[in-house]
């Protein structure tokens, strides 16, 4: 007696015997090709084995026929129904996507990919304010020298790039604003020009800037660093929570030299105005600093002083999430710390044309 595969056909019903296996199938891929008839049910009760490929061929016979297989073990049946679902349709090529329907597609996830990336930002500072709270309830946790080293890496050390940015920033506002007003002959406004602006927009947005990228880069890349050497996770073992113990010092220390910094900046710009004043149009510096005086309102200090620290908030607190969300490899520490910077100077920009608006709307042109 053979153990090859073999089947008959009886009625409504089609009967399989032998070893439904690799070895034993034969010829019976050709045989039920060429099968012609109604069949309703598949009777396997008389096998004497099933593997892969018969559990395949009887498969594809009953859903070829819209038969019903009857006659297996619970064994016989699992395979059946795994092979069943593994026999899905492959696509071995995308269907080719329209320009239209591509472009959209690529706005819409870049859509949802800023909205989840602001919404954890929000929770982020939710979360530094929470930690703030427990911080101020409990003194002894805050980490005094963490926050003097910040102090020094943020402000001091930024001191001579951010001059050197904001007297030439200075020059060349001076030095524009002289060659369009001298065509009015207005070019005693110039002052006005460079006071106001410095002190109310370019002082402070330029520091931001300029600090985004110097210290938020920073934050994003040495936070993301240390969260792949797991000495964040390590912190959590121990009990030292992370936002208290990274995350609070450097948003604290930019927070307080921003405005810091702020003025500085704006000082500079108007020495750099100054000089430009005096060597080009002629306007001396006791002139020009009465001008100043007249021209420029106390409100406009008081602006770039407001602006300052919610800079500095969104700029520590941008770096510090990115560099939180850094896992996997190395080139995710580039990544964070590129999104960092990006995220930081919109964010910054946005809230700009938004305090300009705000303060026109009270009073303070």
């Amino acid at each position: 007696m053979t153990d090859t595969a073999a089947f008959s056909f009886d009625r409504d019903t089609v009967r399989f015997t032998g070893s439904l296996s690799l070895s034993a199938i034969g010829t019976l891929p050709e045989q039920l090709r060429a099968f012609q008839g109604e069949v309703a049910h598949v009777d396997l009760s008389a096998i004497t084995r099933i593997d892969t490929v018969g559990a395949w061929l009887v498969h594809r016979f009953a859903a070829e026929h819209d038969a019903d297989v009857i006659g297996l073990d619970a064994d016989g049946e699992h395979l059946l129904s795994q092979v069943a679902h593994a026999d899905q349709p492959v696509a071995m090529r995308p269907a080719p996507v329209g320009s239209l329907t591509r472009v959209v597609g690529e706005i819409g996830d870049a859509v949802v990919h800023t909205g989840r990336t602001l919404y954890g930002l929000l929770g982020f500072l939710g979360a530094t304010l929470i930690a703030f709270w427990h911080v101020t309830t409990h003194p002894k946790r805050f980490r005094f020298n963490a926050v003097i080293q910040r102090f020094e890496v943020v402000g001091v050390s930024a001191l001579g790039i951010i001059g050197l940015m904001s007297f030439l920033i200075g020059i060349v506002i001076a030095q524009q604003g002289a060659v369009q007003l001298q065509q009015f002959g207005a070019e005693f406004l110039t002052i006005n020009l460079v006071g106001r602006i410095t002190l109310r927009e370019l002082g402070v947005l330029m520091t931001a800037i300029m600090v985004a990228g110097r210290s938020g880069s920073a934050f994003a890349a040495q936070i993301g660093t240390m969260k792949l050497t797991e000495e964040v996770d390590a912190m959590r073992t121990i009990g030292v929570s992370p936002m208290e113990a990274l995350v609070l010092p450097r948003v604290l220390a930019t927070v307080i030299m921003m405005p810091l910094l702020g003025m500085y900046a704006s000082i500079v710009a108007i020495i750099g105005g100054l000089l430009l004043c005096w060597v080009s149009l002629g306007i001396p510096p006791v002139t020009f600093i009465q001008r100043l005086r007249e021209v420029v309102p106390i409100t406009d200090l008081y602006v770039g002083l407001v602006k300052a620290p919610v800079f500095g908030l969104i700029i520590a607190v941008a770096g510090c999430f990115q560099g939180m969300l850094v896992e996997g490899d190395a080139e995710q520490v580039g990544t964070r710390t590129t999104s960092a910077v990006v995220q930081a100077i919109f964010l910054v920009i946005v809230l700009d044309a938004f305090f300009a608006v705000f303060f026109t709307a009270i009073g303070w042109k």
